[in-house]
């Protein structure tokens, strides 16, 4: 299969050198075999090999949630070809349809084949588009299949002056060899094809070309529901092609043939034998109208293929093409006259004010100021920070609630002030939430970007005033004041705008109640941050390490022979060749040693699953237990994370710098990481509160499903009550395996799963997976009613929205496009109960600041991490915090069943848990 080698992540490192040909046509000529040939055709069976990126592939897709495995292999496939190939003339046929001419002659002619995942039919107009932006002919037939234009185009080459090569995975095609005509065969990936000649294919079968379809004719072939001659496989069938020359030679002198048996089974199905190989035989003589000049390939534009690889974000592919970032327009800039002032004066802070607190971009935690940004009705000014923070003036008005300041990105200010000792307070506008909150999928975290999507003038961004990467530097003190006054104005103008769309659309409580209230609440977190022992990360570090130590040896000893575990080629050779377990698949180095294929092995020797946990605490080891140490505050021995308060389009919030989020917390070793994490003061608490299932009280309200309301309100086991209803047995007799997978259903089923992606979840068959949803759907009827009335809704409306009216557009809702609009039906499913669950968890923090303030308590809230809050506190605030925590996170919304949350404490965050 062309997709091994990617396999490792989303973003691989190429092992290609590709020379985009931008306008360069490809040469005439090239030398092959040692004969001048003068044209190189190259024709690839484009359904096969979108088959095989796909299912080699895990389901990857881009930030707006399209599935794109399928394209990123094909688009590595054929970057692969260009640049191997060099083509004059390029062709990927498809198939038209389900039906053609061979249905005529067997009406169950691949009837065995299961329905294509939507998964990968969404994908089909993806590739379609990069075929068009890479210049290449398609080309599809109604009532044939691709491999039949293939054949006629590549008969049509014989005997000229003409290079062919056929891209497949196609076996069948290797019928089409010649002496002109190669067939590439893909195999487990990109870097592992197999050429086929005349010669390889006498290699490899001991048959020609020809006799290929005559061997189909007796062994048949499953994957097309071809009969062929029941109990006839293939080595007999090359047997007996060698023997007699053709299938029908073989039926006329079956007295000839060895075995009762066997001549049997021939003459039984004599009439089969010849229908089958009928249906094997590729045509040659389709009807198409293109011919092999239509083909022509000039090479493809760099431009025309990077907006297609930036919407399905194939970043590297953007790098490979030699893409940059997009310029912005040259429009001619509004004249912006501010003052160049070198102190704070009265008259600066005198109204309402736009507020700008530029730093440095080196650290978010302690930045340095580099200047100050103000615009009101009485003009605009730059100040540098060094003035502004000198100046009490600034300071008070600052940090006064009754001086109201509109900001961009309030909570990066809040921090950067902070750290100079500043508390910012008065902020009645973040224009950057305000343009979240009205499209999510639109927003962004430029001041330039907003003003750009609201038509104002335009703006340099920031990249283009401080550099990017290691080029960046802070401009001279003009440019840098005139960019911070041109900010300032910007966002000034932004508040009347957006505001007043967040009226139109009923979103003001949403930002006013909710978001801007909790961008302090995130910005005092940051600055708070969450105490962790350097020392304790060491020691389990070093636990760790003795664990490897002892792993490695086990491994070692199990293999017999020492070898660097770490080295996929040196581990591939030890487990497949010296240890003869079985390939599953190989890359252009060697034996793949991915996870995924370790853990198809892990029944098969003992030193698979002390390989895995190998890996898994080599990863514990350098990524968190050293990468927490790298990032932990030298000055106040915490880690601050950053909040992303306007990044994900559900509104759920993330952390970086680092991802706190991400603590694996399956295996033991990594739940013992928080171990590391602890209070401030001696005799403090950690105390975490975790709300219980609550994506799925969300869909009970939502949906108004009688049975799941039910489990809720008598506190039953949700997973449990599932398996009860879908199995038909009582809650008692319910097995573990049973309450598994209705917890998978459970919480995919609502985001429109499909039966290929439950069946990669548990492992099971496509047709269970399909039974199971089936059997779900008719248990919670009430599910099933909103899964259909919420898309009819996203349809009529072109968006949806949580119960605190938090929407998202879905433009895609109504296209004739399938990926699309597939994508948009899942999304209308899930968006209003993530969202909601991500607002109430929201609205549970801006609850407890403001209820731990009013308590006046010492106790201070540090961490949100998915469904869960985590705080400090003193020992003897511990109880009376137990109480506030679950009274306000079970009260921050009202739903028709009850939120419920755990609460826990202990001296770290481990034992919180």
């Amino acid at each position: 299969m062309f997709s091994c080698f990617f396999l490792y992540s989303f973003k691989p490192s190429l092992n290609f050198s590709f020379k985009q040909p931008h306008d360069t046509i490809w040469r005439d000529i090239w030398t092959s075999g040692g004969h001048i040939v003068t044209k190189k055709l190259v024709l690839i069976d484009g359904n096969s090999i979108a088959y095989r990126a796909f299912f080699a592939l895990p389901l990857l897709n881009n930030d707006k949630g399209v599935y794109t495995n399928a394209v990123y292999g094909f688009t590595m496939m054929l970057m692969k070809i260009l640049e191997d190939e060099k083509p004059s003339h390029m062709l990927v046929a498809f198939d038209a349809g389900k039906t053609t001419f061979r249905h005529k002659t067997f009406t169950e002619y691949k009837g065995g084949r299961q329905k294509t995942p939507p998964e990968l039919s969404e994908q089909f107009p993806f590739i379609r588009q990069l075929l068009d932006a890479f210049g290449i002919k398609r080309y599809e037939l109604e009532n044939f299949e691709a491999d039949d234009i293939i054949g006629t185009l590549s008969k049509s080459a014989a005997g000229g002056d003409w290079e062919v090569k056929v891209f497949t995975g196609d076996k069948d095609l290797l019928q089409l060899v010649t002496e002109d005509v190669e067939v590439v065969l893909t195999r487990k990936g990109i870097t592992e094809v197999e050429s086929y000649n005349l010669e390889k294919v006498e290699e490899r079968y001991g048959l020609t070309p020809d006799q290929i379809i005559d061997m189909k004719g007796l062994m048949g072939d499953p994957s097309d529901n071809i009969p062929g001659v029941p109990g006839v496989g293939e080595k007999t069938a090359i047997k007996l092609i060698k023997q007699f020359g053709t299938l029908e030679q073989v039926l006329e002198q079956i007295d000839n043939v060895s075995g009762a048996k066997l001549k049997e089974k021939l003459s039984d199905n004599k009439q089969q034998a010849i229908m089958s190989k009928e249906l094997a035989t590729i045509t040659h003589e389709a009807p198409i109208e293109i011919t092999i000049e239509d083909t022509g390939y000039a090479g493809y534009e760099a431009a025309s293929v990077l907006p297609l690889f930036k919407e399905l974000g194939f970043t590297t592919l953007i790098e490979r093409v030699g893409g940059e970032p997009m310029e912005q327009s040259e429009e001619e800039k509004e004249e912006v006259p501010f003052v160049h002032a070198s102190s704070i004066t009265e008259e600066m802070l005198s109204s309402t004010s736009a507020l700008i607190v530029e730093t440095s971009h080196d650290s978010y935690r302690r930045p340095a100021i580099l200047g100050i940004g103000i615009a009101n009705d009485s003009g605009i000014y730059y100040v540098p920070g060094e003035a502004a923070l000198q100046s009490d003036l600034f300071k008070k008005w600052a940090s006064s609630q009754d001086k109201s300041k509109i900001l961009f990105d309030a909570k990066r200010a809040y921090t950067a002030l902070a750290g100079s000792g500043v508390i910012l307070e008065g902020v009645i506008f973040d224009a950057m939430i305000a343009s979240y909150i009205l499209n999510p999928s639109d927003s962004s975290e430029e001041i330039a970007g907003v003003a750009s999507i609201y038509g104002l003038p335009p703006l340099d961004s920031d990249e283009i005033v401080y550099g990017k990467g290691a080029k960046r530097k802070v401009p001279s003190e003009d440019e840098l004041a005139e960019h911070l006054a041109r900010k300032a104005q910007t966002v000034f103008k932004l508040e009347k705008l957006l505001s007043r769309k967040l009226e139109e659309n009923e979103q003001k409580e949403l930002f006013y109640e909710l978001e801007l209230p909790l961008s302090l609440v995130l910005g005092k977190m940051e600055t708070t941050g969450i105490k962790v022992d350097p020392e304790r990360l060491r020691k389990m570090g070093a636990e760790l390490q003795a664990q490897l130590e002892l792993l490695e040896t086990d491994i070692h000893e199990l293999a017999g022979t020492s070898f660097n575990i770490n080295s996929p080629k040196q581990l591939g050779e030890i487990l497949f060749e010296k240890l003869g377990l079985p390939a599953v698949k190989k890359t252009k180095t060697g034996y793949s040693t991915s996870v995924d294929v370790l853990e198809k092995l892990e029944s098969k020797h003992e030193i698979i699953s002390k390989i895995l946990i190998y890996r898994q605490l080599g990863k514990l080891n350098s990524t968190y237990i050293e990468g927490l140490l790298k990032v932990i505050d030298n000055e106040t021995e915490r880690i601050h994370t950053r909040f992303n308060q306007a990044l994900t389009q559900t509104g759920r919030l993330s952390s970086t710098e680092p991802n706190l989020q991400n603590i694996p917390i399956r295996l033991e070793a990594g739940r013992k990481i928080r171990e590391a994490f602890v209070p401030t003061k001696p005799g403090w608490k950690i105390l975490a509160a975790d709300y219980s299932q609550i994506e799925l009280r969300v869909l009970a309200h939502i949906s108004r499903d009688e049975n799941l309301m039910e489990a809720f309100r008598n506190e039953m086991d949700v997973h449990t009550k599932t398996a009860s209803d879908v199995f038909g047995v009582e809650p008692a007799d319910v097995t573990s395996e049973m309450r598994r997978r209705a917890k998978a259903v459970n919480f995919g089923i609502v985001y429109g799963i499909s039966d290929y992606g439950l069946s990669q979840s548990l492992n099971i068959t496509r047709k269970e997976a399909a039974e199971f949803i089936d059997a779900y759907l008719e248990s919670f009827p009430g599910v099933k009613e909103y899964m259909d009335s919420i898309v009819q809704q996203a349809k009529q409306d072109g968006f949806v929205s949580t119960l605190l009216h938090r929407r998202r557009y879905l433009p895609e809702i109504t296209s004739r496009n399938f990926n699309l609009r597939s994508f948009a039906e899942r999304t209308a499913m899930n968006t209003p109960i993530q969202g909601t669950a991500a607002d109430i968890i929201k609205k549970a923090m801006v609850d407890m600041d403001e209820r731990l303030e009013k308590e006046n308590m010492q106790c201070k809230m540090l961490l949100q991490v998915h469904d869960e809050l985590i705080f400090e506190a003193p020992e003897e605030e511990i109880d009376k915090l137990c109480t506030i925590v679950a009274e306000v996170m079970e009260g921050a919304v009202s739903l028709d069943v009850p939120l419920k949350v755990d609460v826990n404490y202990g001296r770290t965050w481990y034992e919180a848990k």
